[in-house]
């Protein structure tokens, strides 16, 4: 795919996938910027085109995290955000996740677990990156608008509760048709957590 703006987005590979939910297409991309290359996996049910009549495709973009979404930590809501997401698209039979490899808001896997040391201290999730030295989030969906360009959807329905994922999606110029909510149910575990993001972060997080 040309660069734009001094991206580059590359496909390296495709494949099917069979998953408990149904078969998809699963696909590996790399974007170069300067100085930087980002990956991300990508997941695909259906025909995303759109036919007469046919709604926008649901796609999530869904950020790498190895704790929850591997070893089912209840320290977050990330594993509970992906399934759902996944299920929603097996029930549409049509749709995409763009999964990001941008661990802990981009901060990386081993400063993501010196912020969890932060927080058993008594900081929010917010207050450890800062303390670690890191914004807020670090993270950038430069590439999720070019994987989104590179299939040709000019429309999605985007499942998020992140208002920034919305205007990072716009930006690319693919307009999001409905924004519908990924809440899932909160754990006493993971209401300190919810709370900092609806709170500091803006995210849209109803009933905390």
């Amino acid at each position: 795919m040309p660069a734009t703006n001094g991206f580059r987005l590359e496909k390296v590979a495709e494949a099917n996938f069979p998953t408990r939910w149904g078969g998809f297409r699963i696909y590996g991309f790399a974007g170069h910027g300067p100085g930087r290359v980002e990956e991300a996996v990508v997941l695909i049910m259906g025909d995303l085109n759109e036919r007469a009549g046919a709604v926008p495709p649901l796609v999530r973009i869904h950020s790498e995290c190895l704790t929850g979404d591997v070893f089912h930590s209840l320290r977050c809501d990330c594993r509970a955000q992906l399934e759902m997401s996944l299920q929603r698209i097996a029930e549409e039979e049509r749709g995409m996740l763009i999964y990001e490899h941008q661990e802990g808001r981009g901060i990386g896997l081993l400063n993501k677990l010196r912020a969890y040391e932060l927080q058993d201290q008594g900081a929010d999730t917010v207050e450890a990156n800062e303390r670690l030295g890191f914004e807020v989030d670090l993270r950038s969906y430069q590439l999720p608008g070019a994987i989104l360009r590179y299939f040709d959807l000019d429309k999605i329905r985007l499942l998020s509760n992140n208002p920034e994922k919305v205007e990072a999606v716009e930006r690319a110029g693919v307009a999001v048709k409905e924004r519908i909510p990924c809440l899932v149910e909160a754990h006493d575990s993971t209401q300190s957590y919810l709370r900092t993001k609806k709170d500091k972060m803006g995210h849209l997080i109803d009933g905390l």
